[in-house]
């Protein structure tokens, strides 16, 4: 049992960090990016290509695979993104979600459909017992726990306690007044969208060992990205974070104990959670852009 327990943290966790950057785009921006997932298939896609063609070591391929793609994000928000920010959330939505078809199919025409495959260090690979057996705690699985509870401190810190986070804020809450005292609100949008991609990078490259990788990642997964924001709200950084963790312990529970209607009861528990309180854990208020 306690053995189930963190594996269900630790899946919770990914789901966290695959989920978070939709988080930030949603809840800051107020973009409906469907597209998010794409962003993380090519975080993964990139570290399998970092590590296994160039050589580059498993911690630095997934820092690179972040920066490349929040890089990536960049480029797209300008080009792309941007226009469709004052267009209703169901173009946004229509635009996003045909984001999502192309890659994949660039994706299995350029790499193929096979599934990849992620080659760990050895200091990330097997699992230590606790208790005669009673815990094992995985060591990759530890390592995905550790780089979530950084990035929640950073990401709380970011928002809350820099100029950066006064100022993204600012433009949330009302873009023509933060315009007009000086911000640049779309130079703040630009590195937010960048951020959120990068996040989802990291994401798709810490989690294409535990999940799987091959191009339909971004459809596969999809739906878990909106439980996790939907449930948790777009007010902060803990509303996710418990969402993810109440999913992930709920998924890996109900696979476990009743593998036939594992998927049923995550469903049913969100539900009864919508229900509750339908603007998810956390709501926000603010109008957006």
């Amino acid at each position: 049992m306690p053995t189930l327990v963190f594996d269900g943290i630790a899946y919770g966790m990914l789901l966290f960090i695959l989920a978070v950057g939709l988080s930030v785009t949603l809840g800051l921006m107020n973009f409906i990016n469907l597209a998010h997932g794409a962003f993380a298939m090519l975080g993964g896609y990139l570290t399998v290509a970092f590590t296994q063609r160039l050589g580059v070591p498993f911690v630095p391929a997934i820092l690179l695979a972040f920066l490349a793609t929040g890089l990536v994000g960049a480029v797209l928000e300008r080009l792309l993104y941007r226009p469709m920010y004052q267009r209703s959330h169901l173009d946004q939505v229509l635009f996003s979600i045909g984001l999502v078809f192309m890659s994949v199919a660039a994706t299995d025409w350029l790499v193929g459909s096979q599934q990849q495959n992620i080659h760990l260090p050895g200091w990330l690979q097997g699992r230590s017992e606790f208790g005669e057996g009673a815990l094992g705690m995985g060591h990759y699985r530890l390592f995905i726990i550790a780089v979530c509870a950084l990035l929640v401190l950073g990401l709380q810190a970011i928002l809350s306690r820099t100029r950066f986070g006064a100022r993204l804020r600012a433009s949330v809450d009302d873009a023509r007044v933060a315009a007009g005292l000086g911000i640049d609100v779309n130079r703040v949008f630009s590195l937010t969208f960048a951020v959120g991609s990068g996040l989802a990078g990291l994401g798709g490259a810490l989690g294409a060992e535990v999940l799987g990788l091959d191009p339909s990642f971004p459809l596969k997964f999809l739906v878990y990205f909106l439980i996790v924001v939907a449930v948790g709200g777009t007010s902060s950084v803990t509303g996710p974070l418990l969402a993810a963790l109440l999913l992930g312990l709920a998924d890996v529970g109900g696979k476990y104990f009743i593998p036939k209607l594992g998927a049923f009861i995550v469903y049913a528990l969100i539900i009864a959670l919508l229900l509750w309180r339908p603007n998810g854990l956390f709501s926000r208020g603010g109008s957006g852009r």
